[in-house]
């Protein structure tokens, strides 16, 4: 990398999401350099995949980014997992500094089984695009979501075989990575619990808010931002 070329921020959605829920987050408030925030594979306008693995996701966006230009990645949920996946160095992506924000870590069988039923189903189709937003946030846990007008109606902008991406292994991930890495979530999180990310990482940090701290209020996120800065370049922002 290059003493002085600042590298470009990369946002990534969660699982149903798309690159749209980062609208709020204003990167130029919190990051000195150029920001792109990809859909991920089977998601708003991204192409799916045959196969989902957090590999091939983590692929998929690799392939969209600038060749050669160094990156930093703040991911939420899956996101955060397929930043992950792209620290590990196997994608081609020279990352300096990663940040997950509300990985889930522990999963129960139940919750496992019922992501494999929603990845076995077709997707649903509504008469009404509104009906469809509805039913795409109940996906992605936000109040509305990212549809597309598809089969003689609207359906969630989701393939729904993304469901089916399985438990990721953040331990092992977290150790196969080649740069610094910081684990986040909401304080009132309830799919990723501080205490079970301090098991993974001495600090890791507590924001003001819930699961998709990034949409309800994207200012508290910002700080994590900035720390991500100094972590890829401690000397340019000493002072």
């Amino acid at each position: 990398m290059s003493g002085t070329q600042v590298p470009v921020l990369v946002l990534l959605h969660g699982l149903a999401g798309d690159s749209t829920v980062w609208d709020g987050l204003d990167p130029g408030s919190c990051w000195d350099g150029p920001c792109v925030a990809p859909d991920l594979p089977g998601h708003g306008r991204a192409d799916p995949l045959r196969r989902y693995t957090f590999g091939a996701l983590a692929a998929g966006i690799a392939g969209a980014l600038e060749p050669g230009r160094p990156a930093v990645v703040l991911g939420h949920s899956l996101g955060g997992v397929v930043a992950l996946a792209l620290a590990s160095g196997w994608f081609g992506v020279d990352v300096l500094a990663v940040g997950a924000l509300g990985v889930k870590v522990s999963w129960t069988p139940e919750e496992l089984a019922k992501a494999g039923a929603l990845a076995a189903k077709p997707a649903k189709v509504f008469g009404s695009r509104e009906e469809a937003r509805g039913w795409a946030g109940k996906l992605a846990g936000l109040p509305a979501g990212a549809v597309t007008e598809r089969d003689g109606g609207w359906r969630a902008a989701v393939d729904p075989r993304a469901f089916g991406v399985g438990r990721p292994d953040v331990a092992g991930m977290i150790g196969a990575a080649r740069c610094p890495v910081i684990l986040a979530a909401g304080e009132d999180d309830p799919m990723s619990g501080i205490g079970q990310l301090r098991a993974l990482v001495p600090d890791p940090v507590a924001l003001a808010g819930g699961h998709n701290v990034h949409v309800e209020a994207p200012e508290a996120v910002r700080p994590l931002v900035r720390r991500l800065a100094e972590v890829w370049n401690p000397a340019r922002h000493r002072g």
